[in-house]
């Protein structure tokens, strides 16, 4: 290994990736929505959409209005959170350099190299078409979240966010499928952290 090969190593490996603010504003993001999962699996429970509930080992607040009080403080938490992020996403550039351009056909092409294991995952600093898409996927799905939990959490206040739902029955089957959605996303998200475990010290250290 020549010493330019050794100092470009090295370099790489001390490159900030990830600036604070990001790596806050993630681990506040993911304590803030396990416990939103935890309460809202136990409020589903006192009123199921489904013919399942969700056993009480895996839920927050032991009944409904414990799980509300917990529901409403991640909410806050969340909102707050997510509302420096994406504005410091925004005025800092990060989101237009890490989430643009994506297109349809880098898409199929990354996820066809992932079904074939050769996604490269050498550049950390750098998201794949299906990363890009995933990240303003949750994205939109914390918006809808949000939106249609006020419009069931005060359906005559927010009436017409309510309406824009299609009433409050409607709004708490989209509120389920953005939750789902959610979940779905972090098992995604931390199955492939554990595959590429750099990426979770990156996330971490930033570097």
């Amino acid at each position: 290994m020549t010493a330019e090969t050794m100092h470009a190593d090295y370099a790489a490996s001390t490159k900030t990736i990830h600036p604070v603010w990001v790596r806050v504003c993630h681990w506040i993001n993911a304590l803030a929505i396990l416990v939103m999962i935890g309460s809202g699996w136990q409020v589903y429970d006192a009123s199921p959409l489904f013919g399942f509930t969700f056993p009480r080992a895996i839920t927050i607040g032991d009944w409904l209005g414990g799980a509300l009080l917990w529901h409403f403080a991640a909410m806050w938490i969340l909102v707050i959170n997510g509302l420096v992020y994406v504005t410091l996403g925004i005025v800092t550039g990060r989101f237009r350099r890490k989430l643009f351009p994506v297109g349809p056909r880098a898409v199929i092409a990354d996820i066809k190299a992932a079904l074939t294991f050769k996604l490269s995952h050498d550049d950390l600093s750098h998201y794949n078409a299906v990363q890009k898409v995933l990240y303003l996927g949750i994205i939109l799905t914390g918006v809808v979240i949000v939106a249609s939990g006020l419009s069931i959490w005060k359906p005559v206040q927010f009436q017409e966010l309510t309406a824009f739902f299609g009433g409050y029955d409607t709004a708490r089957y989209v509120h389920f499928a953005a939750m789902t959605a959610i979940v779905t996303f972090l098992v995604v998200h931390v199955s492939l952290a554990l595959i590429v475990p750099k990426s979770l010290r990156a996330m971490i250290t930033g570097k």
